[in-house]
């Protein structure tokens, strides 16, 4: 009863209550006519009020947006709420408070005079992360006072919007994925072209494929959709192999392997799309699946992407195996040779495979990497030529996986938590250079050339 009695009630109005009821008592007590009057004033303002309040109706409307909805960590974005009077009172003095993940920092606050009838009022404010992942935005609550401030009414909207902070994207050099061996050139197109209609080995038709592609011969003898399967090799395609097993990284939080791998995969994935290849994300779980473009699911995917309690990463081997992709990206931790083994035999003829192998040990001894802006391999090399440009690594815990996969024809770079992956991604050996010579501070085996 008491709770109810005074529920909506400010501190102003409790105050005034209190004081009423003390001021009524002692008019009882000294017969006093005048502090009665001001007694029972007192305890009737805050009724009123909370009468006033309770009977009112205002209709507010709130639309929230955010731009953009999809930022890398980092970076800030900019929320606009729009709160619309459509009741045919103004309303009173109102307290606008946003929910906002802790993550994104202090929950927003103002203070509005009022909103008049059919007023609209706009509020900005912007949200920064440091963590990756998707963010509820919402719902707005807000408090509105009347005239003498005794009594506040609380309104909360149903509306939510989703941020996204994906991991924090470097921009790497286009001169290591081109196009002459990524799927397309006069390489690709001759072999196509040398197919004669008799020689084509059909597939099932899958969403997406052309209807030109269709090859209505195969169509006819199985009885469902068939199109070329070597017209798909004019189709570019990446696949994109992620290490996310738990076992195989060091360090914690920003600083620690995972999330330079999660940063990187999500580097190179954004490159090849910006190329114009189709791609694929595949993790030791196996294959990640979303519609829409490859470079929006990518992101939306490794924003919340966490580390796996695998000890192998077959599952994943096998979707690459089972993929077309002309082009393979690995990303991995720590790999033991059984496993650098099944890697390296997913590259088959007609298929180039590039492997970043991270020397995780760095960041297990190295807690604070991410500090310096380079040392989490994310941030840009530092500026002025006179900047010393780090050593190519080699470490000896990638020492065997390097070798095994160069074998199998692999371009492989070792990355440590030093290295930036703009550079790394730079050093990477061209397949012209894997005949002899040296690229990225390897050596390297005319077994490697190019198939």
């Amino acid at each position: 009863m008491r709770s109810s009695l005074l529920a909506g009630l400010t501190t102003r109005g409790t105050s005034f209550l209190t004081a009423g009821a003390a001021t009524v008592l002692a008019g009882l007590l000294l017969g006093t006519r005048a502090l009665l009057s001001v007694g029972v004033v007192l305890i009737a303002l805050p009724m009123l009020g909370r009468l006033a309040a309770g009977r009112s109706r205002y209709r507010l409307s709130c639309t929230r947006s955010i731009s953009p909805a999809q930022v890398p960590v980092g970076h800030t974005t900019t929320v606009t709420l729009r709160l619309e009077n459509a009741s045919r009172l103004p309303t009173g003095l109102m307290l606008a408070q946003d929910s906002v993940p802790y993550a994104l920092g202090t929950r927003p606050r103002y203070v509005l005079d009022g909103i008049e009838r059919g007023g609209v009022r706009e509020l900005t404010y912007t949200l920064r992360s440091d963590l990756r992942g998707k963010y509820e935005i919402g719902p707005l609550e807000i408090r509105i006072a009347d005239s003498f401030g005794v009594v506040e009414v609380g309104r909360s909207f149903s509306s939510r919007s989703a941020l996204v902070v994906t991991p924090k994207i470097v921009p790497l050099s286009r001169a290591v994925v081109s196009s002459s061996w990524a799927g397309d050139g006069d390489g690709r197109t001759r072999t196509a072209a040398a197919a004669g209609e008799d020689d084509v080995i059909p597939r099932a038709y899958r969403d997406g494929d052309e209807l030109r592609r269709v090859h209505w011969r195969s169509t006819a003898r199985y009885g469902e959709l068939m199109v070329r399967r070597e017209e798909q090799r004019w189709r570019n395609r990446a696949l994109l192999f992620l290490d996310t097993r738990r076992s195989s990284h060091f360090g914690t939080g920003m600083a620690s392997s995972f999330e330079f791998a999660v940063s990187a995969a999500a580097s190179v994935g954004v490159h090849v799309a910006r190329e114009g290849l189709d791609g694929q994300l595949i993790t030791d779980n196996g294959p990640l699946d979303g519609g829409g473009m490859f470079e929006e699911t990518l992101l939306d995917s490794l924003a919340v992407i966490k580390p796996s309690a695998h000890y192998d990463i077959t599952r994943g081997l096998s979707a690459i195996r089972a993929g077309d992709g002309g082009l393979i990206v690995a990303v991995c931790g720590t790999m033991s040779d059984e496993a650098a083994a099944q890697l390296a035999a997913c590259r088959r003829d007609q298929t180039q495979g590039i492997a970043l192998l991270l020397a995780v040990s760095s960041w297990a001894e190295r807690p604070s990497a991410g500090s310096n802006g380079n040392g989490n391999g994310n941030g840009s090399q530092a500026a002025g030529p006179a900047s010393p440009r780090p050593e190519p690594v080699n470490p000896e815990e990638t020492r065997a996986a390097a070798a095994v996969l160069r074998a199998a024809g692999w371009r492989v770079i070792s990355i440590d938590a030093s290295t930036p992956l703009a550079l790394a991604w730079q050093r990477l050996p061209r397949f012209a250079d894997q005949s002899g010579g040296t690229a990225g501070g390897y050596g390297t085996d005319p077994s490697m050339r190019t198939v």
